[in-house]
């Protein structure tokens, strides 16, 4: 991890800190009584880290939350055969895979380095857990978040089935994705491509080359570049 960090309680007066935590899921809800308590007893680590850092890497463990709260990072996720990657741009305000915190596999599956520089807030998992303890508001919204991911997870197996190969591409750019809009880029060669569709790569390049022409990617060597990944289901 790059950078030097501060750790220490925060002041009684939590008025800037407390509007940058109200951005992320985990803290909506708490009442200012709650916030003030939290904020008083919680040791947090603020930590600055310059553009081109790297935040966490893919298979690392995970024993803390780390909270984006300014600047933006690149995320780098790839299958378990390393035969192509997938790269996307998040921003602040964002949570590192709170999912990997606990279960049977607390590892992060993705490389997350800064793109610009960033702040950062950090609860480390004995953190959490008190908090758990000492807050519901805190432990519902974690139930709620995890439950969100999961039920997205579970419901892709029963979603209509696509009819054409633009829109199997599309959902198979979708499904490979932490985050469902914005800029993507897939590292992955044709061949392998027309694999993971199950379909031919003369095919795959045709179809491609189509959504290419109506401007929702870019193509280039080895590269498939989404510039908005919502678009695709425009």
């Amino acid at each position: 991890m790059s950078n030097p960090s501060t750790t220490s309680p925060v002041s009684a007066s939590p008025s800037p800190f407390y509007e940058k935590l109200l951005q992320f899921p985990l803290f909506q809800g708490m009442s200012r009584g709650e916030m003030l308590q939290m904020t008083g007893s919680t040791r947090f680590d603020f930590r600055k880290i310059a553009a081109g850092k790297t935040v966490v890497d893919s298979g690392s463990a995970c024993a803390e939350l780390f909270f984006l709260v300014s600047g933006s990072v690149t995320v780098v996720t790839k299958p378990d055969d390393n035969s192509y990657s997938v790269t996307e741009q998040l921003r602040a305000p964002w949570i590192t895979q709170p999912e990997s915190l606990f279960g049977l596999t607390t590892r992060y599956t993705s490389r997350l380095t800064t793109a610009t520089d960033c702040q950062f807030i950090i609860l480390s998992k004995d953190e959490v857990l008190r908090l758990f303890d000492d807050f519901l508001t805190f432990r519902l919204n974690m139930l709620n978040l995890l439950s969100m991911r999961l039920q997205q997870s579970s419901h892709r197996a029963w979603r209509r089935a696509p009819k054409t190969l633009v829109e199997r591409l599309s959902r198979f750019f979708a499904d490979h994705c932490l985050y469902p809009a914005g800029h993507k880029e897939f590292g992955i060669l044709m061949k392998q491509l027309a694999q993971e569709v199950n379909d031919s790569r003369l095919d795959v390049s045709g179809a491609l080359n189509e959504m290419q022409r109506n401007g929702l990617l870019e193509l280039h060597r080895g590269r498939i570049v989404i510039p908005s990944l919502e678009r695709l289901f425009m």
